[in-house]
């Protein structure tokens, strides 16, 4: 009895587990297919969902939706009517005049307005700095000379080298009323804030504020690897800088990842984009912390308070370029830098130079990088020849052979590890800031780009890629197909996870 006892529970088990696999499956998959996302992230999806019992449908709860904390959500709605507003004065500010650019830059400024609101302001000055002794050395400067505001935000800070200068410069402008805020990411800069030197900051008066904080409950209420990525400087309102270096020094940073130090590129901005700049930093810097406060009855009195504490306020022109700030991320407007990047590729005429250290582009992308090199667009891609993450080397891989046989060039970067994120078109018009050509930065991170409408400043950062395609190698596409069936393989099937990379 006991054991027909035993083997009716038994059945019983068997049956309910395998009616709770078929509908987790079922219904899972019903919903991958209802949020009509792309192609290729919605078949990734539904192999892992399918193929993977159990295991496929956690994975799925846990990363497959831009799922941001509610209490974010809740701060985001509150500021909405308050960041429109600021971002209609803007329009006000230091008009464009088009006439006199290439004929692509206006309707790409109108789609971008369009997609965040920010407007391209005219006279600006820009200074493209691409070492990191000179990096942190100009931001070192700004800040011992600051008066009224220090506002910082990365998504690594790591001790070390000539960053520790930085901390102790910002806790010298605190003692002396200085405002200092510092955000960083919750997962890019976990080490820093746990560390002594974020600790004495905060004792020295610094705020250091944590951007999408993680952890083991969180899991089940957010995506925990939805990521702030921008670095974004700006001191008392007037000078920012904005590009791909994190807060670290290269000479200390990784130096056991085996793939040389990290090469970035930032830009010091002085003009009436600054105020965009500083404007985005503390509508991020609210969501994670004051937000809360500003609830009046009027929203001019609101917008007023922040722009005093935030230290935001109008520049005049100091220089001859046009410059539209587009930050992007899991927001209202999603899809904004994927679109915009997808408009500059169809924009190009003869020349497009693209660095990226992760270049994993969806069907959509590789279809405008082949067009664009298929009807005579000179197009060169420079990626680095190590990279510290073996998915994305592998998945990069993938694309090669089809790119090359439209006519793309990979030029294969030998002197580290190539973290700088720009773009050049035609020589005339420039994108310039953190986002990588992967699906992380297109859908998943909050990221900053600026369009920069000048030709002045185009030729300057074709110095610089001419600097990168120097140290590079170009892609031996011959020798490059000769590889064996083990190395093909494990590049097809990182592709098949590339979406979700």
């Amino acid at each position: 009895m006991a054991i027909a006892d035993l083997h009716w529970s038994y059945s019983l088990f068997s049956m309910i587990i395998l009616l709770a696999d078929f509908f987790i499956r079922i219904g899972l998959s019903l919903r991958v297919i209802m949020r009509k996302r792309s192609y290729g992230v919605s078949l990734a999806w539904l192999v892992v969902v399918l193929l993977i019992p159990f295991i496929g449908g956690f994975l799925y709860l846990l990363i497959g939706e831009n799922r941001i904390p509610e209490r974010r959500t809740e701060r985001a709605r509150i500021s909405y009517g308050h960041y429109q507003l600021w971002l209609k004065t803007l329009k006000e500010r230091a008009p464009v005049s088009w006439e006199k650019l290439n004929p692509e830059c206006k309707p790409l400024h109108h789609q971008a307005e369009t997609l965040v609101g920010i407007p391209a302001m005219a006279g600006n000055k820009l200074q493209l700095i691409d070492t990191p002794e000179d990096i942190l050395t100009s931001i070192l400067e700004n800040i011992e000379k600051s008066q009224s505001t220090c506002h910082l935000q990365f998504y690594i800070w790591e001790e070390g080298g000539r960053v520790d200068k930085i901390a102790t410069s910002l806790i010298s402008a605190a003692s002396r009323g200085v405002t200092c805020r510092v955000l960083l990411d919750s997962i890019g800069s976990r080490q820093f804030l746990k560390s002594s030197t974020a600790a004495a900051m905060i004792r020295g008066g610094v705020k250091v504020q944590e951007s999408l904080p993680s952890g083991i409950f969180r899991l089940f209420f957010s995506r925990i690897d939805i990521r702030n990525h921008r670095k974004i400087v700006v001191i008392d309102g007037k000078t920012a800088y904005t590009g791909s270096q994190n807060m670290v020094d290269p000479d200390v940073f990784k130096q056991d990842a085996g793939v040389g130090n990290w090469i970035d590129v930032m830009v010091k901005v002085e003009g009436p984009v600054v105020e965009s700049l500083a404007g985005t930093f503390i509508s991020d810097w609210f969501l994670e912390t004051e937000v809360g406060q500003f609830r009046s009855e009027s929203l001019i009195k609101d917008i007023q308070a922040v722009r005093r504490l935030g230290d935001i306020q109008p520049s005049s022109e100091v220089g001859d370029s046009a410059v539209q700030l587009v930050p992007s991320g899991p927001g209202f407007a999603p899809e904004a830098i994927h679109s915009l990047l997808l408009t500059t590729i169809y924009a190009a005429r003869y020349e497009l130079i693209m660095t990226t250290p992760y270049f994993i582009p969806d069907e959509p992308l590789l279809a405008a990088l082949k067009a664009a090199a298929q009807r005579g667009v000179d197009v060169k891609i420079i990626v680095p020849a190590k990279n510290d993450s073996i998915l994305v080397k592998y998945a990069s891989r993938a694309r090669y052979e089809d790119l090359v046989e439209a006519g793309v060039r990979f030029f294969l970067f030998e002197g580290g590890l190539l973290h700088s994120k720009t773009i050049s078109i035609d020589r005339t018009f420039s994108l310039f800031g953190s986002v990588n050509l992967d699906m992380r930065s297109f859908w998943l991170n909050f990221e900053a780009t600026l369009f920069v409408y000048c030709e002045a400043f185009t030729i300057d950062l074709l110095e610089i890629q001419q600097n990168y395609l120097e140290q590079s190698e170009l892609l031996d596409i011959h020798s490059f197909s000769q590889r064996n069936f083990f190395e093909k393989f494990k590049e097809n099937l990182s592709l098949l996870v590339s979406p979700l990379l």
